[in-house]
């Protein structure tokens, strides 16, 4: 098949794109699952991570955003977004590959500093694959379905993550209470899991058909200035970049202590984010047909207070020793963050593409996620070192919650389109939800009656 960009896209073509696109967010999904999250924060502290490293693995995803600007370069100079893409992921697929062979190929193993290299090369691939891959997006999606198609792609592989993440978590607790000296090697296995499902994806994004991009060559630096000039984007960015410096100062150190400081097992940990990923589930359909309905700042101006308020209840994990408690209030936090997380993500996402121009799409989404790219970095390495310095790492939790609340006032100065009150919008929910619950007893005994003839 030859990768050359198609002038102008039937509908029929745009549709099967749009299935392809949402079977390569599963196997990048299965990936994601196996190579992070909870299970690399296990391996990560089962090779004697600090708390220092432990925030660098946190930050590696986002730093390595920094070298898009080498990916507007290519995509100028070869004008073939999909070819960048699929060769650029095909190099981020092979640290997995070397990570998982390691403890059956080399007798030393692996070492938390082997780790963070290795991973660093596959995050930097990512990354430049990322850079053209949201471009590409950008020209392929139409802009009037993008809330209820990424809202129906996020739910599909938020189901996968939940069982994958369930099942694998069930195995190494075995693992680890069953064969102790094997947990490592099964950590390790995973990342070759991991590997495969990510290669497959490959064939997805080389049938995947992609609009002719217009290029239009200068300056790369001058390009970056573009997004800095619009006044509407730079409020965007702004409001971008303290709210995921704030979500990420404490988010990575949530799981580890979980693990460490409230001594709950792999399993629990994950079961606790299961939680939040159905609630989000649930709620990612509703939020993306509100974002297509309203705006995507008015679902994250519902969203963000609830997550804040998801954040601030960590402080009652604290009060009691009884685990019956805690483990109701670590479920509620889920349960808060979760619905709030679908919304925000979601939103974050289209409202990014939304307001980026056509003519330079790739410029101001990789301006977009170099500041991000910054902020989540430097916000887990300022965790790392303050989780080292505190005692109680409540402060860092309360720090967390201060930030989102600052950043929300940013927000409110960002246009766009169609933007409604959300109290409008959280009128329309609650009503929606009570005829649900008023029509839902009626439905039933009709099926009944239907039944019972």
């Amino acid at each position: 098949m030859k990768l050359i960009p198609t002038t102008q896209l039937t509908e029929e073509q745009v549709n099967a794109g749009m299935d392809l696109v949402t079977k390569d967010g599963l196997a990048v999904e299965t990936m994601v699952v196996l190579t992070g999250g909870t299970f690399l924060t296990a391996l990560a502290l089962k090779l004697g991570a600090s708390n220092f490293q432990i925030g660098l693995l946190a930050a590696l995803p986002t730093l390595t955003n920094i070298f898009q600007l080498f990916a507007i370069w290519l995509a100028q100079r070869y004008n073939n977004r999909r070819v960048i893409t699929v060769v650029c992921t095909a190099f981020a697929r092979c640290p997995l590959i070397i990570i998982g062979l390691m403890p059956f190929v080399f007798t030393m193993g692996t070492t938390i500093h082997t780790l963070i290299l290795l991973l660093f090369f596959h995050y930097l691939f990512g990354s430049l694959a990322g850079a053209t891959w949201n471009s590409w997006m950008k020209d392929l999606l139409p802009v009037e379905k993008l809330g209820t198609f990424y809202a129906q792609r996020t739910r599909l592989t938020q189901i996968l993550n939940v069982t994958l993440s369930l099942t694998v978590s069930l195995l190494i607790d075995y693992i680890k209470n069953r064969y102790p000296e094997y947990e490592t090697a099964a950590l390790t296995t995973l990342f070759l899991a991991g590997a495969v499902a990510g290669l497959s994806s490959l064939y997805l994004l080389i049938r995947t058909p992609e609009p002719l991009a217009t290029v239009q060559p200068s300056n790369i630096v001058k390009q970056y200035a573009l997004p800095l000039r619009d006044v509407n984007f730079r409020k965007l960015l702004f409001f971008n970049g303290s709210w995921i410096f704030g979500v990420n100062l404490a988010t990575p150190f949530l799981t580890v202590y979980m693990l460490k400081t409230m001594q709950l097992s792999v399993f629990m940990v994950t079961i606790m984010a299961i939680t939040g990923q159905l609630s989000g589930i649930l709620f990612v359909r509703i939020w993306g047909r509100y974002s297509d309905k309203y705006s995507n700042k008015t679902v994250i101006l519902i969203c963000a207070p609830l997550y804040i308020a998801g954040m601030l209840t960590w402080a009652f994990t604290t009060i009691s020793a009884s685990v019956q408690f805690n483990i109701a209030v670590l479920a509620l936090i889920n349960i808060l963050t979760g619905v709030a997380n679908s919304g925000i993500n979601l939103s974050l996402n289209n409202l990014g593409i939304k307001l980026a121009p056509s003519t330079h799409a790739m410029v101001y989404l990789s301006a977009k996620n170099m500041l991000l790219a910054l902020c989540s970095a430097a916000a887990p390495l300022m965790g790392g070192m303050l989780a080292d310095l505190l005692p109680n790492q409540q402060v860092i939790w309360t720090m967390s919650a201060i930030l989102g609340i600052l950043s929300i006032r940013l927000l409110r100065g960002v246009q766009e389109s169609g933007e409604e009150k959300k109290g409008v919008v959280l009128g329309e929910m609650f009503l929606s939800f009570k005829t649900r619950l008023i029509s839902a007893p009626v439905t039933l005994s009709k099926r009944v009656r239907n039944r019972q003839f």
